[in-house]
């Protein structure tokens, strides 16, 4: 069964979502480069380090989890994660609008 169209003059998900508060998307990409990062540890965790580009060691190791940190966020950055960001987004304005705290659920 097809969605209902929105009327006209209603914002677009798109368009509130580019003009929501700059804290909150950032707080949503850092969620989704958190989620990101964890999801690629494990990746890096089979590595050989003698057959990094760093050399392996002791300071590759402890270095290696930043390494990923940052990766991860810069994935995010370029648009290219896992896409939660934005569905965090809608999720953190949709508290804000309902009073700063989610709604009960009935179960």
């Amino acid at each position: 069964m097809p969605a209902p169209l929105a009327p006209r003059n209603a914002a677009s998900p798109a368009a509130s979502l580019a003009a929501s508060p700059p804290a909150l998307r950032r707080a949503a990409q850092a969620f989704e480069a958190q989620a990101l990062g964890q999801l690629l540890q494990p990746i890096f965790a089979t590595l050989h380090s003698d057959r990094t580009a760093f050399g392996g060691g002791m300071a590759e190791a402890q270095w290696q989890p930043m390494l990923v940190d940052a990766m991860a966020q810069s994935i995010t950055r370029s648009g290219r994660g896992l896409g939660l960001a934005d569905a965090v987004l809608r999720e953190m304005l949709r508290w804000q609008s309902a009073g700063d705290r989610p709604e009960e659920t009935e179960r």
